[in-house]
């Protein structure tokens, strides 16, 4: 199909306004869950301190993995409120982490013993060098935490939100560098608009071709006369600057970023 709007007259056509509102149906807020909302996934993405030291959270994707020593927290905070605002309970599979964001899920292997258990994050800690994770009691437990007192571990993220990857589907990603990724950002490129729903279809099928890494949608948008315009975007940037970066380095003349 015949290409109706580039992206370069879009901007005249529609106006600066236009990058960050639309007359479309305001979207669901990428950023919450069913357990955090978005203003706790925001705050606590935030750079902190503790005891002296800065810890800087981070965006983590499946597959990743860290090396350290696991301990366990339990009785003496049960009942108090965690970093994602929810009551801590000491019999769930929960777990502190320094950085990694809250409801990254995230499998514990004890390398002393070779059990394992998986874990939702929904806290931060712990503050003690050389520990990576704090698993509640009953996950603590389950790798053996509860005799050893600490062990060291590798953890390993396998989900978010309460949804675990299977060891295939990690695998699969990692091969084919599609591995998914938390992102609380709704930071996208926009890389075309077209009068014709069948144009954007066209546009979308070859950037998620092209960019397997981010998720590409489309979205209408009516011009003061409601003629509908269909926009082509690539969604899954983690920050503003990641968004430009992209933008810079892939040389798409007339994209330019948007929130959703």
């Amino acid at each position: 199909m015949k290409r109706l709007v580039s992206p370069i007259l879009l901007i005249t056509i529609l106006g600066v306004s236009t990058l960050f509102t639309g007359c479309g149906p305001e979207p669901r807020d990428p950023k919450a869950t069913k357990y955090t909302s978005a203003a706790r996934h925001k705050a606590t993405m935030r750079s902190y301190k503790v005891l002296g030291k800065r810890y800087n959270p981070t965006y983590v994707e499946v597959g990743q993995v860290m090396y350290g020593i696991s301990s366990w927290y339990g009785p003496n905070f049960h009942g108090k409120q965690t970093s994602n605002g929810e009551v801590y309970n000491m019999h769930a599979r929960t777990a502190a982490h320094k950085t990694w964001p809250m409801d990254t899920m995230v499998k514990v292997n004890n390398l002393v013993n070779g059990k394992s258990t998986i874990v939702r994050i929904n806290d931060r800690g712990p503050f003690v060098r050389g520990r990576i994770i704090d698993c509640s009691y009953t996950a603590g437990k389950e790798i053996g935490l509860d005799k050893m007192g600490i062990a060291k571990v590798s953890i390993e993220v396998v989900g978010f939100a309460g949804k675990v990857e299977s060891d295939a589907a990690i695998a699969r990603q990692k091969r084919e560098h599609t591995q998914k990724r938390i992102v609380l950002s709704n930071f996208g490129v926009q890389v075309g608009a077209f009068r014709r729903y069948e144009g954007a279809k066209v546009y979308q099928r070859k950037y998620s071709g092209m960019y397997k890494r981010y998720n590409t949608i489309i979205r209408r948008f009516d011009d003061i006369d409601g003629a509908p315009l269909y926009r082509v975007w690539l969604m899954g940037f983690r920050s503003e600057e990641e968004a430009r970066d992209f933008k810079a380095h892939n040389y798409l003349e007339g994209a330019f970023i948007v929130r959703n």
